[in-house]
């Protein structure tokens, strides 16, 4: 059963939109210096490609603002025309103000409000960047985070709570602070004459359970779209995890229109991780699809040959490279479902329940491997080169079944 959205206002960012009845979007961001325009290109390219519909860069000196109309013609030229929103902290309203062109070439501005007005007079510059945004017609994302969270809003919100009969704990005032410092700016925000429709928010922290009750509280107390994510997630297993955990709690009750999941990369590791960490989530949970998915068995005292999960790695990888051409030309084909599986136990009801699958031989079995598809019996593969000639019958079956979706459609 399809899960439920939570109600918001559509907001249209470049040639994508977030909210409203559109599917979740995935985003990302880069990791390099921004004024190494080639670098940020190259870094954006690959983002894009792993399937990030919006990108986010650092916009933090002279030298990045400078850079952002270079790098947005340069990915133009490419052929890419993923939007690239403008991270900006403590100076952005210098920034913006000064590099119009920047400005223009931008989709959107991600301002953090605890970050814009320090040591300033109220509201001046987070003024001046919704100013810019309205000029440029550009939506905007609030997004409140609690490493720097507004210490004058956090200040009053513990003085006022420490003068109840019954005080909340100090974590419970932490969360509302977020919550409010989130609504408080979009009111500001409006009130200075930006559309309703051109505020997304969102409200970061780095623990699972207060990621849940914070957007638990924020999700019914106004219609803007949500940007979901666990702030500083970690590196590897855990930030995937502690990330697939918290979004899909939000998810599952209909809350979010965009997500990121923000690893820490490995030294030269592969930023694209993120995104397929993204897609992941929201194909599990049957949200969207992206890619085929293979169902293969985890092994045990039944497979002792390790040619299952080879088998199992090389199909991955084949699908994964074949989706950027598959994709233009079969429609539907991202939601196949291949079962790989190794033994007679579960084997050959896994494969009758994918559109193709293959059960191996485990230990002692027959050497022979019966290949299903759409829950029949098609054919044995026995010998050395069942690999091949599964990945022909694979081929044949998505050209045959969604080529045929295509020119029905």
């Amino acid at each position: 059963m399809p899960i439920a959205r939570r109600k918001s206002v559509p907001v249209r960012i470049g040639s994508v939109w977030v909210g409203g009845e559109h599917p979740i979007v995935v985003q990302s961001m880069t990791n390099t210096d921004t004024a190494d325009t080639a670098g940020t290109v190259n870094q954006t390219i690959a983002l894009a490609r792993a399937g990030s519909e919006l990108v986010r860069v650092t916009v933090n000196n002279d030298e990045a603002a400078q850079a952002v109309p270079r790098i947005v013609d340069t990915l133009r030229s490419f052929g890419v025309d993923v939007p690239i929103v403008g991270d900006f902290h403590y100076n952005g309203h210098l920034l913006l103000k000064r590099y119009p062109d920047c400005a223009r070439a931008l989709s959107k501005y991600r301002i953090n409000p605890g970050n814009v007005d320090i040591g300033k007079k109220e509201d001046d510059n987070f003024r001046t960047m919704i100013d810019c945004a309205i000029e440029y017609d550009r939506p905007v994302r609030i997004g409140v985070n609690w490493g720097s969270l507004d210490q004058r809003l956090l200040t009053r919100l513990m003085d006022e709570n420490a003068a109840r009969p019954a005080p909340k704990p100090a974590e419970q005032v932490m969360r509302d602070a977020i919550v409010v410092s989130a609504l408080h700016s979009a009111e500001s925000a409006e009130r200075f004459g930006l559309a309703h429709d051109k505020i997304i928010l969102s409200a970061k922290v780095s623990n699972v359970q207060d990621l849940v009750a914070v957007y638990e509280d924020l999700a019914p107390r106004c219609d803007y779209p949500l940007h979901l994510g666990l702030t500083e997630a970690g590196m590897g297993m855990k930030g995937i995890v502690a990330s697939t955990a918290a979004l899909s709690i939000l998810l599952q009750q209909g809350i979010g229109d965009t997500i990121r999941v923000s690893l820490t990369p490995q030294p030269g590791g592969d930023r694209t991780e993120e995104v397929r960490a993204c897609q992941q989530i929201l194909q599990s949970l049957d949200i969207r699809s992206f890619t085929p998915q293979v169902t293969a068995c985890p092994g045990c005292g039944r497979t002792t040959s390790t040619f299952f999960q080879e088998m199992a790695e090389q199909i991955e990888t084949y699908l994964r490279e074949q989706m950027p051409v598959w994709k233009t030309q079969y429609t539907g084909v991202e939601e196949l479902k291949v079962a790989v599986m190794g033994c007679i136990v579960n084997g050959p009801g896994e494969s009758k329940h994918a559109n193709i699958g293959i059960s191996l031989p485990g230990t002692f079995e027959e050497p022979k491997a019966p290949v299903y598809v759409d829950g029949r019996l098609l054919r044995t593969l026995k010998g050395d080169g069942i690999v091949p000639e599964f990945i022909t019958i694979l081929d044949d079956y998505v050209a045959t079944r969604y080529g045929a979706a295509l020119v029905e459609a």
